[in-house]
């Protein structure tokens, strides 16, 4: 069974001047269960993540500062939310969503996030719309439980996941792949084990044999026993942040190579969806769903 992780607070935690972009949050499973590609039963709701996993990934003193709304009013501008209790339950849900996400792709070969991908938070610092660090949380989750020793992480988002390259960078457990746009957000990157810096305006064709090329080897090489999958929509061209041009079929194309290259190998696949910014929400819904419609069709 498809399961995904969804829970109404991951819509409605921020002032009305933030909210245009969140509204994929409810939109997304709303479209999926209207085209009866699911029903209720493959949503679940997360719990907050528990304190000691927090922990495994995130300096105590930072996490404090977060818990008690404490962060310093320029470490807020960082993040580009203004903090709020809110805010820091709906991270932590975020964070237990894809840690449960991980026992459901062993079960059934892939699940989904609706939210995550928070992958400009770092050890010590929030970024970019990110308090906490979905996948990187659940990597260590997984590492310190002794589910996985050995994990891959895709991150096809238009921007560099610089805090999960951070974490990572001196794990030899956690290899951080990021193909991104290299004139983009964040302008000062860290160093992910492999990282693919893109030109503006790259299309369909170059992207997609970029990926094709890359990303077998890369599995062969490092023979991961689990993928965590960023799957970013903010490559489009019609997006208003990503300097990208893919069209949504090449999207929908590059998220089943990712699919097929998991399933050719037997590697458990949880996909958060990252980020999207398309000024019509109905092209951002739309190319996210895809995501899901293909995964439907190739694991189930």
């Amino acid at each position: 069974m498809l399961k995904i992780a969804f829970d109404p607070i991951y819509a409605h935690p921020l002032p009305e001047g933030h909210r245009f972009p969140m509204l994929k949050y409810e939109l997304i499973p709303a479209q999926l269960l209207h085209e009866g590609l699911i029903t209720a039963d493959n949503l679940f709701s997360p719990d907050q993540l528990d304190e000691e996993i927090i922990l495994w990934t995130h300096d105590k003193a930072y996490w404090e500062q977060l818990r008690d709304l404490r962060l310093p009013a320029k470490e807020q501008q960082r993040i580009g939310f203004p903090l709020s209790e809110q805010l820091v339950e709906r991270e932590t849900r975020i964070g237990q969503g894809t840690v449960d996400g991980c026992h459901f792709a062993y079960q059934h070969g892939v699940a989904f996030n609706v939210a995550g991908g928070t992958h400009h938070a770092g050890t010590n610092w929030g970024e970019g719309f990110c308090l906490l660090n979905d996948h990187a949380m659940a990597a260590n989750y997984l590492l310190n439980s002794k589910l996985a020793s050995s994990i891959l992480i895709i991150d096809l988002d238009v921007h560099q996941g610089n805090g999960t390259a951070q974490i990572f960078e001196n794990e030899p457990r956690v290899f951080t792949f990021s193909m991104h746009g290299a004139n983009n957000f964040p302008y000062r990157k860290e160093k992910s084990d492999l990282d693919i810096a893109l030109p503006d305006g790259m299309a369909d064709d170059e992207y997609l044999d970029l990926l094709y090329r890359t990303l077998p080897g890369l599995i062969q090489q490092q023979k991961p026993e689990f993928i965590f999958y960023l799957a970013g929509v903010d490559v489009l061209d019609s997006d208003r942040l990503g300097k990208l041009a893919l069209s949504k079929e090449a999207c929908k194309m590059r998220d089943q190579f990712v699919f097929e290259q998991a399933i050719k190998t037997h590697i458990p696949v949880q996909v958060s969806m990252g980020g999207g910014y398309s000024p019509q929400i109905k092209d951002i819904v739309e190319a996210h769903c895809n995501t899901y419609r293909v995964a439907n069709d190739l694991y189930f």
